[in-house]
């Protein structure tokens, strides 16, 4: 299993988008997550998302890190490959399953890709049953 701590990325989680705050969940996303859920994929393990000792999250935060990594890689492959943990909130885990991952897969369905306000590097992102790059 990989495991991939917010708390390792920042102390004080921003909000949504690069834009509106540092350590955005847009950053996190692209700068973490969307890289190690591709190294679990490839290896055929899982992914643990830890979300503990953070001094807490804006909602916006783990709706775009998560929702990215849904209309990266699909649904399917989200709930096949990652885990998520909080056991200081866990609520988190319910509102994230229930709500962003259906949300965010209708947005991959629709194909209304999500707002980029940083630069980024090339990320992957599953295609037609292969994984590819794709960059702004």
């Amino acid at each position: 299993m990989i495991t991939v701590k917010v708390l390792d990325f920042s102390e004080y989680p921003g909000l949504r988008h690069c834009s509106v705050s540092d350590d955005s969940g847009e950053e996190f996303y692209h700068k973490i997550l969307n890289k190690k859920f591709y190294e679990a994929l490839e290896k055929n393990e899982s992914l643990l998302i830890d979300l503990d000792f953070t001094a807490g999250y804006a909602p916006s935060f783990l709706d775009e890190a998560i929702g990215n990594l849904v209309y990266d890689f699909s649904l399917d492959k989200v709930k096949q490959i990652l885990n998520i943990k909080s056991d200081e909130e866990p609520d988190w885990i319910h509102k994230l399953k229930t709500e962003t991952y259906p949300q965010w897969e209708n947005r991959r369905v629709k194909k209304e890709a999500p707002k980029k306000t940083g630069k980024h590097e090339q990320w992957y992102r599953w295609d037609n049953n292969k994984i590819i790059m794709v960059s702004r």
